[in-house]
């Protein structure tokens, strides 16, 4: 299978490749390799492949549509997985303009491009997020709930993403299917995410600063078990539908930062602030329907997560020394 892969050198999308990759397709990555985090790290993550003949990588902006469409017309994919967002909720309420220009102004970009492929497109996946639900009463957080309170400006383009999928879906019959992460963590995972930024203050003997009291609860996500999800939305194409890929458990932040503690060995040293504009009490997937609809089943417990992610991290740390 042909599949054009965007944000393919960041952190779920090099992931993504790798797996896909690895069972026999054709990948072709986009990415600007943007400064959002360090774009040597991006370049880090598609170097294995760049040998492959089975991979190709496209160095664009998903905000100039006709690039787009270049590449789309070279390629000829059978799917799309378009993940390249900017991403994070607080830098959002920062710069909301760019937010809606690379998620919004981008996801359709990307939506016109898979139009003009007509019937030889035959899947689009997009990476929703679980900061749609906003400040959501009701837990666990399921795809049927309404989407009324959204909180920060990347939440309300993600949402605005999934409906413009629906558009599309409706007037061009381009299947499409968003797929709701939730909080997701594990190797060459972003630096400035909790797991990630924690390890590496905490390793580093620096303080940490926690939003709020430590008692805010995530429903954390390993990438193996996100990228098992996105296989399995890759290969199950619905006419539209949006799911929900969360993890097996939902932890207080202080809890998270135990385990990172336990792992390497070390004390945090914490200052605990106001909670953050834009950030929710509290995540909880209702995963009922990925499993219905492709069989998702998260497996790996925060425990494990944690204790292979640090694994990962003191490694890269004793590399770089």
């Amino acid at each position: 299978m042909k599949i054009i892969i965007t944000g393919g050198a960041g952190f779920i999308g090099s992931h993504l490749v790798t797996a896909l990759l690895e069972r026999g397709d054709s990948v072709a990555v986009i990415d600007d390799f943007n400064d959002f985090y360090d774009p040597a790290l991006k370049r880090e993550n598609v170097a294995p492949h760049l040998n492959n003949p089975n991979f190709s990588l496209h160095e664009i902006d998903i905000r100039d549509g006709d690039a787009v469409k270049r590449v789309f017309s070279v390629e000829r994919p059978e799917t799309v997985v378009h993940l390249a967002a900017r991403a994070g909720v607080r830098p959002s309420i920062e710069e909301p303009i760019l937010y809606e220009e690379v998620n919004s102004l981008g996801t359709l970009n990307m939506l016109e491009a898979a139009r003009s492929l007509g019937a030889e497109l035959k899947n689009f996946v997009f990476a929703g997020s679980s900061s749609v639900y906003g400040i959501n009463t009701k837990v666990p957080f399921s795809e049927d709930d309404p989407i009324e309170k959204t909180i920060s400006p990347y939440a309300a383009t993600k949402r605005a993403s999934e409906l413009m999928g629906y558009t599309y879906a409706h007037l061009y019959k381009i299947p499409f299917t968003s797929l709701r992460f939730f909080t997701v963590y594990g190797e060459a995972g972003r630096p400035e995410m909790a797991v990630a930024k924690f390890a590496k203050l905490i390793h580093d003997d620096k303080e940490i600063e926690v939003y709020g009291d430590g008692s805010a609860r995530r429903n954390f996500t390993y990438v193996g078990d996100i990228i098992a999800g996105v296989v399995r939305a890759v290969d199950t194409p619905f006419p539209y539908e949006i799911i929900n890929i969360g993890g097996s458990q939902t932890i207080e932040l202080i809890y998270l930062i135990e385990l990172i503690e336990a792992a390497l060995g070390k004390k945090a040293r914490i200052k605990f602030s106001d909670v953050a504009p834009g950030d929710v009490p509290v995540t909880v997937a209702d995963v009922t329907k990925a499993k219905e609809l492709i069989g998702y089943a998260p497996n790996v417990t925060m425990e494990e997560g944690i204790a292979r992610y640090i694994e990962w991290f003191l490694k890269r740390e004793n590399s770089l020394k």
